[in-house]
């Protein structure tokens, strides 16, 4: 049997599995014949009906084969779900698997941001890791103007200046309260805040500079005040509040004052160039550069549009600075505090290397915890 289950009845486990299998695409027969596969034994599709009822308990081993059959933690399937994390659509029933790939791909996330949650609180019920404090914002966001504002106040407070460049987008972010990790999502990032706590995950399979941008949008809805966030199923009630935070990460990651030298430059040739080395030195991507480049310089309509069609090719951001942009996103899976503590608590002995590499989101390998 299972010996910790935290709050989860078998009932509940049962929905868990029967809710993870239908987000995986996968019918009741074709689990138990990978399970069976896995286990060594023959099982039959009735099991996993009876599990997914609650009308059958479970033993550790069956349900670590499953759990990693359907890509998820083990803890996934014990835990509970946060509470702000919120259903908004009914998965399958127990033997079919029809439901919409917007419900599956949003159970997924939801999947992976309260599994982060969870491995978070752990390092900080450990004492292992810090507390953030969240900086919000301390009035309501309801233009442009106090978007840009917001990015600007939060730049301030973290001690990055009017222009400078972000070195690690996941650092600040965990400075300014919200711990980002790069997990394997449908989607572009989800975030919630859930009592003191802020987690956001971005997805692993977007371009480094996406990653950034998601990052960067995520934090907007810490600090605006936004309890959950998914880039899943935005209502058009929500398009003016997800504009006012794309402003913001804008803002954030490229301040408007570095754009005002490219609008100075002569020609159109000239101020391409320009932008390039402002995209490479910032490392967002080149959609994010022209978008803020219409917002903060004297440049017309046409010309954005050309900008827009002109992407850079690896040898123009090579030419510029010498090094094509590779966001910290990219090969940092999680912020260097809870790296940290994760080390900490695999050479305490809290956590075995091999959750270690798990919590990591696999950024190490259990070679690296070898001694030799």
């Amino acid at each position: 049997m299972i010996a910790h289950m935290e709050e989860l009845s078998w009932a509940q486990i049962g929905e868990r599995v029967r809710d993870s299998r239908a987000s995986a695409g996968m019918s009741q027969q074709e689990l138990a014949a990978r399970v069976g596969a896995a286990a060594g034994v023959k099982l039959d599709r009735t099991m996993i009906s009876k599990l997914e009822r609650g009308d059958r308990r479970v033993d550790a081993l069956e349900l670590t084969h499953i759990a990693s059959e359907l890509d998820f933690p083990l803890t996934h399937f014990i835990s509970p779900t946060p509470e702000v994390v919120s259903r908004r659509s009914a998965l399958a029933d127990q033997s079919e698997v029809d439901e919409s790939r917007a419900a599956r791909d949003t159970y997924r996330t939801e999947a992976q941001l309260s599994q982060w949650l969870r491995d978070v609180r752990q390092l900080l019920d450990l004492g292992l890791l810090a507390p953030r404090p969240l900086m919000r914002a301390a009035r309501p966001v309801a233009d442009a103007a106090a978007a840009r504002a917001t990015a600007q106040w939060l730049r301030g407070e973290l001690g990055l200046g009017a222009a400078e460049a972000i070195e690690s987008v996941a650092d600040v972010c965990e400075s300014a309260g919200q711990f980002v990790a790069v997990v394997p999502l449908p989607g572009d990032g989800a975030s919630l805040v859930a009592g003191e706590v802020a987690v956001a995950v971005v997805g692993r399979d977007r371009d480094p500079g996406r990653r950034r941008s998601t990052a960067a949008h995520e934090l907007g809805h810490m600090v605006l005040g936004d309890e959950y966030s998914t880039d899943l199923g935005v209502h058009a009630s929500r398009e003016e509040r997800e504009r006012l935070i794309e402003v913001f990460a804008a803002e954030f990651l490229l301040p408007g004052e570095a754009l005002h030298p490219v609008g100075d430059e002569p020609t159109e040739d000239h101020r391409r160039q320009a932008l390039i080395r402002v995209s490479a030195t910032y490392r967002v991507s080149w959609g994010l550069a022209v978008a803020q480049l219409k917002r903060h310089a004297d440049v017309g309509p046409e010309e954005i549009r050309r900008l827009r069609t002109r992407v850079p090719t690896d040898v123009d951001f090579r030419d510029a600075l010498g090094w094509k942009p590779q966001p910290d996103l990219d090969r940092i899976r999680v912020p260097s505090g809870f790296a940290g503590a994760v080390v900490a608590a695999e050479r305490e002995g809290r956590i075995t290397p091999a959750r270690a590499v798990q919590m990591m989101r696999d950024q190490v390998t259990l070679a690296d915890f070898d001694e030799g």
